[in-house]
């Protein structure tokens, strides 16, 4: 029977991505005032993964966490991705806007995974790791390699998590991606505890998840945490869309009106974008990054505060969202 290592105290989360420097320069100093901000207001999940800033989010986390009573949080990484450090000359171009000097390869075998947790653990300073998601491992990051990344999981990544976990190791696994399809073919070939699930269930866009994703998690018991469940900030106005410049063809004016009949309401989107990610009941918790402790503090007083029923009729009605999407 699998237990639900994500409680009530865990709905509101911290990501990790802002800290890695994906879309501002975050110096050390200000990703510690972000990391005691949260903690301060009581939030214990803690997300993160080597991938964020090529190492520099996971050690940040560390630095700040390792000075935590270790029973009192819950921290979460990834693996499917080995680092190099490399001369400042040789780093890949990626997303990070300042990375570590580090170059990297996908590698989902079970020698690569159980390298991957060490390191975690080295750079962390933390003595374990409770859940481990498998990253990106989705063609939006792998490509026509898919096929063959999911092959070397299956025998690699998911043998090697299941053991780790029954060894009282790590306490749970999933997937962690973009996309949907990945998460199905674990369930179907494995037996993961909770899935990382970014960019594919906002109050913006949400039916495929609805139809496809939510029933078959439900089915196999296996949690949902939501990951750019604002879009990467475009629900809170900024000019990018799941981690990208392009905005989807009427995602704006669809942004605006809901935002419109939110404030008719006295409340405002971001609150009701969170409060629709956790009235699924498939998704255990949200886990919202920050690039400033303000951001930590509005996304707490988002989970306190109290949407109107009239509100989320309102949308219904106008089809702004799903008529099988559950709300509050």
């Amino acid at each position: 029977m699998k237990t639900d290592i994500l409680t009530d105290q865990h709905r509101l989360g911290l990501g990790g991505v802002a800290i890695g420097t994906a879309f501002e320069n975050i110096t050390d100093e200000q990703a510690h005032e972000i990391l005691q901000k949260a903690w301060d207001l009581g939030i214990r999940y803690y997300d993160t993964s080597p991938w964020y800033g090529l190492t520099k989010s996971e050690r940040r986390f560390g630095d700040f966490l390792k000075n935590q009573n270790r029973e009192d949080f819950i921290f979460s990484t990834k693996v499917g991705r080995l680092f190099t450090k490399v001369p400042e000359s040789e780093v890949p171009p990626t997303m990070w806007k300042n990375p570590l000097h580090y170059d990297f390869r996908h590698d989902y075998t079970s020698d690569a995974i159980k390298r991957s947790i060490e390191e975690s653990l080295e750079r962390s300073g933390l003595s374990y790791i409770d859940i481990v998601y498998i990253h990106d491992l989705s063609e939006d990051q792998v490509g026509d390699r898919y096929p063959y990344f999911l092959e070397q999981a299956k025998k690699g990544a998911f043998k090697v998590l299941s053991n780790l976990r029954d060894q009282g190791v790590i306490k749970a696994w999933g997937m962690g991606v973009n996309k949907i399809e990945p998460i199905l073919d674990c369930i179907e070939a494995a037996d993961p505890d909770i899935c990382l699930s970014a960019t594919q269930y906002s109050i913006l866009e949400h039916e495929d998840a609805v139809d496809r994703l939510l029933p078959a998690v439900k089915k196999a018991g296996v949690k949902l945490v939501s990951g750019a469940g604002y879009n990467s900030g475009f629900i809170a106005g900024r000019n990018r869309y799941n981690y990208k410049d392009v905005i989807p063809k009427g995602m704006k004016e669809k942004r605006d009106r809901i935002d419109e009949i939110a404030r008719k309401y006295n409340t405002d989107i971001v609150h009701a974008a969170l409060h629709f990610v956790l009235a699924a009941d498939e998704f255990s918790s949200i886990i919202p990054g920050a690039s400033k402790p303000e951001q930590v503090k509005d996304n707490v007083d988002a989970l306190n505060s109290e949407i109107p029923s009239d509100f989320w009729k309102e949308i219904k009605s106008e089809g702004l969202i799903y008529e099988k999407a559950q709300t509050p």
